[in-house]
């Protein structure tokens, strides 16, 4: 791709010259919140525009970011305009910018799979999904989306636990010639098979899991990393979590968590001093509480040993807004997967990958993948 036909450079300053286009797979609450908040960051500016890791990356502002195509199964949702869409239940995060136009983009029906948990079915309306009664797309028909819509990076917001949806869609970016980022816990951007195939037809991929802004995991990390810097002996932790939204009650069945389990579990594991025994280390979703909502809350504790193995503890509770959380990240990465699109590079994004997931290709220390996106994004 010709790098200048989309830049233009004012003494020394890149200033981009179009919109990022991006596909959706899932218009939950974190579509909800990053599509909120590339409207909200429109209408500020460097001094004001407080919630952002980068107000700027590669001459690309959160504004640039425009939604093309959209895919969802629920009823509420397919068939409506995107805009309207992520406003619809079951979906319930915060809404921090109700201002949205009308959008010309519909929710197409999209590929079901495993995309949906049958126990699902058993609870309110309000608080699950209801399947369309719509035919799914074919393979065809999700490719011409993306080819017409002009789209140039897909993200995958699909439910925890949909392996064989997840994997659908990346053969699907693969196919179309769009940069595909794995926000779900399935192994694709880690998977030295699925990164070798994005690296020889050069599309750029990201993930997996992403992490949040300030979020459980990124808080466990940074505490056990300070522990091992700071020569404390860290003999047994846990990390609990419960929340209200889709996402905690498709977690309840139990068999979609080996992923998430281990992507969680990992990202601390790495920045351990020494690897813990897994009797000694829990880490992953812990119930559903619908009263929540979009809300999570997150128990950390951390036992060691001090200074001649005088015992210590650490507890923490973290409560956050579990959806804008993930979309401070989101809206970074994009923009990171859009340069690397400008610059003609391929296959498993490390750098921004290590900083934005919390299973990427190779596992870094927070201040060594903070330090090496900020090289990416300078070039």
């Amino acid at each position: 791709m010709d790098f200048m036909k989309y830049h233009d450079d004012i003494d020394g300053v890149t200033i981009s010259m179009s919109k990022i286009k991006i596909a959706i797979v899932g218009i939950g609450n974190c579509a909800s919140s990053l599509i909120q908040g590339i409207h909200y960051y429109r209408e500020k500016d460097t001094q004001d525009a407080t919630g952002l890791m980068h107000w700027e990356i590669g001459g690309y502002k959160p504004g640039d970011i425009e939604v093309v195509a959209a895919f969802d199964i629920d009823k509420r949702k397919v068939g409506s305009g995107v805009n309207e869409a992520i406003f619809s239940p079951p979906n319930c995060t915060k809404v921090f910018y109700p201002r949205l136009v009308k959008s010309n983009v519909i929710v197409q029906m999209g590929k079901i799979l495993d995309g949906f948990s049958e126990h699902m079915k058993d609870y309110d309306e309000r608080r699950t999904f209801v399947v369309a009664d719509k035919p799914e797309p074919t393979e065809e028909e999700i490719l011409k989306t993306l080819k017409e819509s002009g789209s140039e990076v897909l993200l995958n917001y699909l439910p925890v636990g949909s392996e064989k949806a997840a994997l659908f869609y990346a053969g699907c970016a693969l196919k179309a010639g769009v940069a595909f980022i794995n926000n779900i816990p399935v192994f694709i951007a880690s998977n030295p098979q699925w990164a070798k195939r994005f690296e020889e037809k050069n599309i750029p991929i990201m993930g997996d899991d992403i992490k949040s802004q300030l979020g459980a995991t990124i808080t466990h990390r940074v505490l056990t990393d300070l522990f091992a810097k700071r020569g404390v002996k860290l003999d047994r932790t846990y990390q609990l979590n419960t929340g209200g939204n889709t996402d905690f009650l498709n977690m309840l069945n139990r068999t979609r968590l080996t992923s998430k389990k281990k992507s969680k579990t990992e990202a601390v594991q790495a920045v351990a001093a020494k690897r813990m025994d897994d009797e000694n280390i829990h880490i992953g979703p812990s119930d559903y509480v619908p009263w929540q909502n979009d809300n999570k809350i997150c128990f950390i504790r951390m036992e060691g040993r001090l200074f001649g193995d005088v015992p210590m503890n650490l507890e923490l509770r973290l409560s956050v807004e579990d959806s804008p959380n993930s979309a401070g990240v989101a809206i970074d990465a994009i923009r990171c997967a859009k340069l690397a699109i400008d610059r003609g590079i391929g296959g498993a994004l490390e750098a921004p990958s290590s900083y934005f997931f919390k299973h990427p290709p190779r596992q870094f220390t927070d201040d060594d993948a903070f330090r090496m996106t900020n090289e990416f994004i300078k070039n």
